[in-house]
């Protein structure tokens, strides 16, 4: 038997899987990148997208030059869920519904081998989106698309239909000292 046809060493595109980025701690976002640069210098087609975030963090500009990366921004930013008036919450939830049907859209559109939803878990969570959405997508997702999702606690649901779930653990962090988020390290 040559290595080549040893099923571990498939490089074979054909079956896109879902991933999530979960846990308290740094690096679900920069995982995320990675992966949608590595994907891109491959050849592979990526949307990529946030929410609940400002759309001013460092990764956002490289993203933008990479050749074969679409960044679709949230244009508003809402701060943070727990902060917002019920009234503010309406008009978010109407937002990053409608954002997230058109980027659900433009990556089938564009047969994205990647789609990445950084912070849909806590969009999720936090009812700024349709769960409803979400789950037909990821159910009915084009079969060599794969998708990521980033975020803290992710539903059951969600987790039942992932293939990978790397969770991030925070055992020590700046934050905890008192000292922000630092452009080009958080921001």
């Amino acid at each position: 038997m040559s290595i080549n046809s040893d099923k571990n060493t498939n490089t074979d595109r054909n079956t896109g899987m879902i991933h999530i980025y979960e846990g308290d701690g740094k690096g679900k976002t920069t995982a995320a990148t990675g992966l949608s640069v590595r994907f891109a210098g491959t050849g592979g087609k990526v949307v990529f997208t946030q929410f609940l975030k400002r759309n001013d963090s460092g990764e956002l500009v490289i993203l933008e030059q990479i050749e074969n990366i679409c960044l679709l921004r949230c244009e508003k930013s809402f701060g943070f869920t727990f902060r917002m008036t019920p009234e503010k919450k309406q008009e978010a939830a109407e937002y990053y519904n409608a954002h997230l049907k058109k980027v659900l859209a433009e990556a089938v559109e564009k047969q994205a081998g990647l789609l990445v939803l950084d912070e849909v878990l806590d969009a999720y969570n936090s009812d700024m989106i349709s769960h409803e959405v979400l789950l037909k997508f990821l159910k009915e997702k084009p079969r060599e698309m794969e998708v990521v999702l980033t975020g803290r606690n992710p539903a059951e649901e969600l987790l039942e239909l992932a293939d990978y779930v790397t969770f991030m653990e925070k055992r020590k962090h700046p934050y905890d000292k008192g000292i922000g988020a630092r452009k080009g390290i958080e921001l």
